[in-house]
């Protein structure tokens, strides 16, 4: 994944624990608006969440961001 979206991945993350705490789950929806106004970038997110890293559909938003840390 590009740069621009992890980062996006990794602020929303920080939001979602920083209003939930560190149990919060998440969707890979939650880094997109309710409109489908990128499906490439969607798909790359949903392809790495599902089939690369066979996520479940609720990830700890703590997990998500560790993982976005570790591939740079």
């Amino acid at each position: 994944m590009n740069s621009t979206i992890k980062d996006k991945i990794i602020k929303v993350c920080d939001k979602k624990i920083a209003a939930k705490g560190a149990n919060v789950g998440l969707s890979f929806y939650a880094f997109f608006a309710n409109k489908n106004d990128n499906p490439e970038l969607l798909m790359e997110v949903a392809t790495w969440w599902i089939l690369d890293h066979k996520l479940d559909h609720f990830e700890k938003a703590v997990k998500i961001k560790k993982m976005m840390l570790e591939e740079g």
